[in-house]
C-alpha cells in the first residue's frame, strides 16, 4: 500500500471496497457494510437480474453476431447476462439487451443485414409497443420469481440462525428491497407503454412525415396536374 499523505505509528488507515453490493462484500470479504444493509431510507440495496437470448429463439444466430460484434471489440457481450438492480429505474443497458433478446414478429425487420450494424443503436430506445412490453414483462417475471425463492428460503432456514446465517438473511433483506422497489417502478412503467415514443414515430419524425398532409404542403393541388414547366427540380 502506498499513502498518498504522511502517517504517524497508530493512525487510523482505511481503504475503499469500491462500489459493490452486500453480496459482494459478504462473499468477497466477510462482512456487510451498514449501507447495504435494507432500511426506511434505502441505503446502497443491490440485487442481480439474470437474462438470456432465449435457446429457441429463431433469430437467436443474427442476435448472437450482433452482440458479438456490434457492442464492444475487447468484450463482445454474451447471450446470458447478468444486471444490477437498485430499487429504482432499472440500467439502461438491461433495457437494450431485452430489447434486443425479445425482438421478433413485425419488428424482426431490423434484424435484416441492412441494419446490422445500426440496430444494437436502435436498441437503446423503445422499438415498439409490443416488444417494450415483452422487455418490461421480463424484468416483472424476473423480480417475482427472486422474491417468491426468497420466501421458499425464509421457510427453510426458520427462526434459529446461526452468525452466518444471519448475515445471509441481512443481505438477502437488502435483496428483497431492491427487488420490490424495481418491481414497483416497472409494474408502473408497464401501464403507461402508449405514452412511450417508438421507432415507427421516430422515423417518420426524421423524414418529416410525422405531420398531416394538406394541398398547401405541395405544389399540386389536390386532384390536380403540374404544371409543365413548373417544377423546381435541379438537375
Amino acid at each position: 500500500l502506498k499513502s498518498g499523505k504522511s502517517l504517524r505509528e497508530g493512525d487510523e488507515v482505511c481503504i475503499s471496497y469500491g462500489p459493490k453490493g452486500g453480496a459482494d462484500y459478504l462473499l468477497d470479504h466477510g462482512f456487510v457494510p451498514p449501507m447495504c444493509k435494507a432500511s426506511s431510507t434505502g441505503g446502497a440495496v443491490t440485487s442481480e437480474l439474470t437474462f438470456e437470448v432465449d435457446d429457441t429463439d429463431r433469430f437467436r444466430d443474427d442476435k448472437l453476431d450482433i452482440l458479438e460484434y456490434e457492442t464492444y471489440d475487447l468484450a463482445p457481450m454474451e447471450p446470458s447476462q447478468v444486471f444490477d438492480v437498485t430499487g429504482g429505474r432499472p440500467d439502461p443497458a438491461m433495457y437494450q439487451f431485452l430489447r434486443l433478446a425479445k425482438l421478433g414478429g413485425k419488428d424482426a425487420f431490423l434484424l435484416e443485414s441492412i441494419f446490422r450494424k445500426e440496430v444494437w443503436g436502435f436498441m437503446s430506445v423503445p422499438v415498439s409497443e409490443d416488444n417494450e412490453r415483452a422487455a418490461v414483462t421480463a424484468v416483472i417475471d424476473a423480480c417475482e420469481n427472486a422474491l417468491k425463492e426468497m420466501d421458499e428460503i425464509i421457510d427453510e432456514e426458520g427462526s434459529a440462525l446461526s452468525p452466518k446465517l444471519q448475515l445471509c438473511a441481512l443481505v438477502r433483506g437488502s435483496e428483497r428491497q431492491a427487488l420490490e422497489r424495481t418491481l414497483e417502478y416497472v409494474t408502473q412503467e408497464a401501464e403507461a407503454l402508449d405514452l412511450k415514443e417508438y421507432y415507427q414515430e421516430r422515423r417518420l419524425k426524421d423524414l418529416g412525415l410525422d405531420s398531416d398532409w394538406s394541398p398547401e404542403d405541395d405544389d399540386v393541388s389536390f386532384g390536380g396536374t403540374r404544371v409543365p414547366g413548373g417544377a423546381d427540380y435541379d438537375w
